[in-house]
């Protein structure tokens, strides 16, 4: 017969409260920032104070270089920046460039929004939107220039035709892959809410895809804002007229390095603008506020 042993009695504990204080010792549990830090935590200052830095090493190597026919200097680049805004055309260049940007832009939209409704309504506009990205996402924009040069000769329509093949496909892919990662749960929870139609995408769908919407919105105007420039360095060959492409072309035939930077900077900083300002506003009040982005 198998006993079993008893076992000795758990000993009780006293309690012990140690107070929080005591146990962190000299730890502070909070404290005051101090102002530096306060105004360090803003992102703008520190995105102004990387670009300081960049310029003062620019300054600091096209100084130790001293060929303003390699590279000019920071300060004579702002120069060269300064007296084209004031007596020359790059305000004018810029708005040109612009102005065919916004038109391609909003063109590769519409199409991408027609081929993105057709790939989640139909199996045959998915097979359509595959077989079509696979074959000319991997093209690059400037590559079509030549043929559009034959098809639509020497103008803005060439322009707006590589703009529309730059921004297309990556939106395309970007909102079609949104639209797949939306949850069965989410869109379940929608249909028992009663959305049907353009109720169920309007309140439903498009807000749950348009973080990843919102990234190929970026991804199009980074690749068209380049093309862009890309072509008009053509166009400054073939017609003598264009944007800030053409302006930084012309320079560089005349030797005129720091007005080149000058074209270059000024391209930098509207890229910056666009992405600090309208794309970040566009974040702000739309997927922060709706707690899907930190």
């Amino acid at each position: 017969m198998v006993t079993l042993e008893r076992s000795p009695a758990l000993v009780e504990r006293p309690e012990y409260v140690r107070p929080v204080e005591q146990a962190l010792g000299d730890v502070e549990i909070s404290r005051q920032l101090s102002w530096p830090e306060r105004v360090f935590r803003i992102d703008a200052v520190r995105q102004v104070s990387l670009l300081i830095l960049l310029a003062a090493i620019w300054q600091i190597y096209a100084a130790a270089v001293s060929n303003p026919l390699v590279i000019p200097t920071f300060r004579d680049t702002i120069d060269a920046l300064w007296q084209g805004i004031v007596d020359g055309p790059i305000l004018l260049r810029a708005w040109t460039s612009l102005k065919l940007l916004a038109i391609g832009y909003a063109a590769g939209i519409a199409v991408a929004t027609i081929l993105t409704l057709a790939a989640i309504s139909t199996r045959l506009g998915t097979d359509l939107l595959s077989l079509l990205t696979a074959m000319f996402n991997p093209l690059p924009a400037i590559a079509l220039l030549p043929l559009a040069l034959l098809w639509f000769g020497l103008g803005e329509k060439s322009l707006i035709f590589v703009l529309i093949h730059a921004v297309l496909w990556p939106l395309a892919l970007n909102a079609y892959s949104g639209f797949l990662g939306v949850s069965t749960t989410l869109r379940l929870a929608g249909r028992s809410f009663g959305l049907k139609g353009p109720r169920y995408a309007f309140k439903l769908l498009i807000p749950a895809a348009f973080p990843t919407i919102l990234t190929g919105l970026k991804i199009g105007w980074a690749f068209a804002w380049r093309t862009l420039i890309a072509a008009e360095l053509v166009f400054g060959v073939s017609s003598g007229a264009g944007g800030l492409g053409w302006f930084i072309y012309e320079n560089r035939n005349q030797l005129e390095i720091a007005s080149v930077f000058a074209g270059l900077l000024t391209v930098i900083v509207i890229g910056l603008l666009v992405e600090s300002v309208i794309f970040r506003s566009i974040e702000r009040i739309t997927v922060r506020r709706w707690g899907m982005q930190q």
